[in-house]
């Protein structure tokens, strides 16, 4: 196992971060620092304080699906596990992750509860305790539905089939990994770890929630939730992973529906006096669709390949009904999938 983490320009984070990664590591994992280009002294303190961690270091910026793409490609280790530069390890937080993949080959990825840094009893947004998509695309997880965090009260404690596992420690079997493409390197960033998953799921493999497994992130150390871009992002990739990945009835059927609920949200973000957001929703709506063809040979691969189809793999609720309408904050509010 090889707990990698990517790195750029992020010094701060390394002197925050790097004695845990150091010390929680266990004997059985490698830990790796793998680096972009970085310009701000990072490589001379990771060889300075702690010259026994493996670094690999990039000549240039790859970004992030793109640097984790070339690593993983050079290792030879059976797992990986895709390590955020703002997250914490845990004492004994990969041994249950390794335990489930080395028990059962159609797991290809797992992913630990994941609490907040600050607030180290709540869960924390980017994964909580496991991703799922609902029907119409959009993404929520067991411990946290849109702006709504759940404190962990070990509601969540046994081990669970998820739609998605984390970016911020994503623990995956590397041929799997392989197999799949890797992340998508033209998403730039977010939803590509749910695009990957997506691509696993739909090609038998398997991905668990390993409870007794804790790692703590700070969240929004690439792009604050504030930010404008962020919100792009957002919507302009889930838009390309519906299309990567939804047969074409479907997918005609979903997109017309998510542009009316994509539209309210637009308005929102107008009424509320935050135009930029709705900007942002806007532009990512145009680019997506005048991307759809350039993606077009990688849909027609993920379509062809794919073993389950997308109604196993979705969740068949609306999450935006249950919670907006019916008033289900919570995950063990839904009716269960």
């Amino acid at each position: 196992m090889a707990v990698v983490v990517l790195n750029w320009n992020g010094l701060a984070l390394l002197e925050q971060f790097l004695g845990n990664w150091e010390a929680l590591t266990p004997d059985y994992a490698e830990l790796i620092i793998v680096d972009n280009g970085s310009t701000d002294g990072s490589l001379d303190y990771v060889a300075r304080t702690f010259p026994h961690v493996r670094c690999i270091a990039f000549a240039e910026n790859y970004g992030f699906a793109e640097g984790y793409n070339r690593a993983i490609g050079m290792l030879q280790h059976d797992y990986i596990v895709l390590l955020n530069s703002d997250a914490a390890l845990s004492e004994y937080s990969l041994d249950e992750p390794l335990k489930l993949l080395e028990g059962d080959n159609r797991v290809v990825a797992v992913q630990p509860k994941l609490r907040a840094f600050r607030t180290p009893q709540s869960f924390e947004y980017a994964g909580a305790a496991g991703g799922y998509v609902d029907a119409l695309g959009y993404p929520y997880c067991a411990g946290r539905v849109f702006d709504t965090v759940e404190v962990d009260s070990n509601q969540y404690d046994e081990v669970r089939s998820l739609m998605w596992a984390t970016g911020a420690c994503l623990i995956v079997r590397r041929s799997a990994y392989l197999d799949a493409g890797g992340l998508d390197a033209e998403f730039f960033a977010h939803q590509e770890e749910i695009d990957l998953c997506w691509r696993m799921r739909a090609r038998g493999g398997k991905i668990l929630l390993a409870p007794s497994s804790i790692v703590y992130h700070v969240g929004g150390a690439s792009l604050d939730a504030a930010n404008p871009k962020k919100t792009y992002l957002n919507f302009r990739n889930n838009l390309l992973m519906l299309y990567k990945n939804l047969p074409a009835l479907r997918l005609g059927i979903t997109l017309f529906l998510r542009l009316f609920l994509d539209l309210i949200v637009l308005l929102r973000y107008v009424l509320g006096g935050q135009r930029q957001h709705a900007k942002a929703i806007a532009q990512a709506w145009k680019d997506a669709l005048c991307r759809f063809s350039s993606f077009r040979e990688k849909r027609c691969q993920n379509l062809k390949l794919a073993v389950v189809p997308a109604s196993q793999i979705l969740s068949p609720l609306s999450i935006v009904w249950h919670y907006f309408v019916l008033g289900h904050k919570k995950y063990s509010d839904l009716p269960s999938h």
